[in-house]
């Protein structure tokens, strides 16, 4: 469907616009950690309320609030959404599947565990099919529609949490602080003990660390094999890998 709105509509045009149009229920969906080469991949969806009341003050594009601000609004979400739903999937997964699968996947999947059916969906970034009802991708939805805005705060502070438990058991690659991300930090820890049980083996830079431990550590210099089920020949040349 295509319909037109005003630059001024503010961070819920969608939303109205979808219910002057007959759709009464609108679902958000989005992602956090689909570029980490690290942890799961999390994936939310949210419908919010109509009434002015049902907005939550101060909601945006979770990567432009601060960590206080991201639990602040997580917080009033989860008080005023209509229905809320986070899934994740496990880094394991991420590789047999590729990024871009696994993203498709883990969108839908926060689509359908959703206690109240939408009557449309708004998906940031990428088109998702199979959701059941008329949906529409919008390119950094985040930022422009207050549902997708408020399913990347779920995803991202859920993300954050495990993270943050995972460092609890590999407190050496400080996963609490870069959440898996490929940092200078994260590179850093990773090209000295090698990737851990929650890396993702479609990263080349995981890849080539576990090498490097090997070769180090066995006198080999063989390389890691990649996990059962993952293609030799992946690339990740951009940091997301496709089939």
């Amino acid at each position: 469907m295509a319909f037109v709105l005003r630059r001024d509509a503010g961070l819920y045009g969608y939303e109205r616009a979808l219910r002057r149009a007959g759709f009464g229920l609108i679902a958000g969906a989005d992602e956090a950690g689909r570029g980490a080469c690290a942890g799961p991949l999390v994936a939310a969806a949210a419908i919010l309320g109509s009434t002015p009341g049902a907005q939550v003050a101060g909601l945006r594009d979770s990567k432009l609030l601060s960590p206080a601000q991201r639990e602040r609004c997580y917080d009033e979400i989860m008080a005023k959404a209509v229905a809320w739903s986070a899934v994740l999937i496990e880094p394991g997964e991420c590789d047999r599947l590729g990024m871009h699968v696994a993203n498709i996947q883990a969108l839908r999947r926060a689509v359908w565990r959703l206690g109240v059916a939408p009557h449309f969906v708004l998906t940031d970034g990428f088109g998702v099919d199979g959701l059941g009802v008329p949906s529409l991708a919008v390119w950094k939805g985040d930022a422009v529609a207050g549902c997708v805005a408020a399913a990347s705060v779920i995803a991202k502070v859920t993300r954050d949490r495990l993270m943050k438990a995972a460092h609890e058991q590999w407190p050496h690659y400080r996963f609490d602080v870069h959440k898996g991300y490929c940092t200078p930090l994260h590179q850093e820890h990773l090209d000295v003990h090698g990737p851990c049980e929650i890396h993702r083996f479609r990263f080349e830079n995981v890849r080539r660390a576990a090498a490097t431990v090997a070769a180090r550590t066995h006198g080999s210099g063989s390389a890691l094999t990649p996990p059962p089920g993952l293609p030799s020949d992946v690339r990740n040349r951009d940091r997301v890998a496709t089939l």
